[in-house]
């Protein structure tokens, strides 16, 4: 299964790269990012489109796989790496990555929920607390 989702992740970056059309900028009712981040046992980039929210002159990015008992491999990849590269639209940046916890990570949680189409119930659906990282322009 991982393969059809990777090989997805691969057609959805290459069509948010080629064209502008909201159908690939959002996703949930949210704005769609592409995320570069290292992976931490290929040492290769990996592109993966993330829905995200715009938070102190940063963006959002939730771990949250469906309400998946498993965390996503890109979340995984991004907790062992300090700086990712993200594409919001025709912007690229170099970003620092801090996963949040506490208030701060609730907080953003809750606009995810709210915010997003999905998300509502996906903390209903799972056991672990599903995770939120900010990514902030270096």
């Amino acid at each position: 299964m991982s393969k059809v989702i990777r090989t997805g992740a691969n057609v959805h970056a290459a069509l948010y790269r080629r064209f502008s059309a909201p159908a690939f900028r959002r996703m949930a009712g949210l704005p769609v990012l592409l995320l570069t981040v290292r992976g931490r046992r290929s040492g290769r980039e990996i592109t993966t489109p993330v829905c995200y929210i715009e938070s102190d002159g940063g963006y959002a990015v939730t771990g949250s796989a469906g309400g998946s008992d498993a965390e996503p491999q890109w979340f995984r990849n991004l907790r062992a790496a300090p700086t990712a590269t993200i594409e919001v639209g025709d912007s690229r940046h170099v970003v620092t990555v801090r996963i949040l916890d506490g208030e701060e990570r609730d907080a953003l949680w809750r606009r995810f929920a709210a915010e997003g189409t999905t998300f509502g119930g996906y903390e209903e659906k799972t056991e672990r607390r599903i995770p939120v990282a900010l990514l902030t322009p270096a």
